[in-house]
């Protein structure tokens, strides 16, 4: 599921306000992370994996502002990065259980990310299943960035979905905290980002996860067994 070692990192999502990449393409996981440019003009790097050579890619944007974790599960290469740019890593006030595992200076943040101009709001704070997820909004960018909820990588997605709810969300998909908003891009930590009708396929996801589960479980099922 998760790739290890070096391999060439691919870009996806790339336009002026950021971009995102994977650090090992090949991975059935598609761990995807993002650069995005805020309105201090400094470059925000969320639930990001490294790679080799990545450096150069953030350049092209800025200097790094600081690092982000979105999912209690996503800290991935954060301290990492955040040591090498000498950055802190925020984490939602809120979240409990991942400030004490990483190794580096730790910001907290509410409902504004610093000064990056990205609305933080909570997705899911959850014991059952334990979830501990924050979204972004940049209003003026017409940007959402969904760690977890919602992805593109082949066992989030229905036949026929562009973007689908995670497998263990689907029966009650977390709709409140999220329908308001009508992107003109969706970027999430799993797969490339929807970047063109992101709107529409983004009500499609969550007014369909319900009904399309016998087709995204059949899915998921099928290439658990090639």
């Amino acid at each position: 599921m998760k790739g290890s070692g070096t391999a060439e990192y691919r870009t996806i999502d790339r336009w002026d306000g950021g971009v995102g990449w994977l650090a090992y393409p090949d991975e059935e996981m598609q761990r995807a992370s993002h650069a995005l440019v805020g309105d201090d003009g400094g470059v925000w790097l969320f639930d990001p994996v490294d790679a080799p050579n990545l450096d150069e890619l953030l350049a092209e944007y800025g200097d790094v502002s600081g690092i982000v974790v979105g999912l209690d599960r996503h800290k991935r290469d954060a301290a990492k990065l955040a040591t090498r740019h000498d950055v802190p890593v925020y984490v939602a006030d809120w979240m409990t259980g991942v400030a004490d595992e990483l190794d580096a200076p730790v910001e907290r943040f509410s409902r504004r990310l610093a000064d990056s101009g990205f609305e933080a709001f909570t997705i899911l704070d959850s014991s059952i299943p334990p979830w501990q997820e924050v979204g972004f909004y940049h209003e003026s960018s017409g940007t959402l960035l969904v760690p977890e909820t919602v992805g593109t990588a082949s066992y989030f997605c229905a036949p026929g979905e562009r973007l689908g709810v995670h497998p263990m969300l689907r029966p009650f998909p977390p709709r409140r905290a999220l329908r308001r908003f009508d992107p003109d891009r969706v970027l999430v930590g799993h797969g490339a980002g929807v970047m063109g009708n992101a709107a529409g396929a983004f009500q499609d996801a969550l007014d369909n996860a319900r009904t399309n589960i016998p087709g995204a479980y059949r899915k998921a099922f099928q290439k658990m067994l090639s």
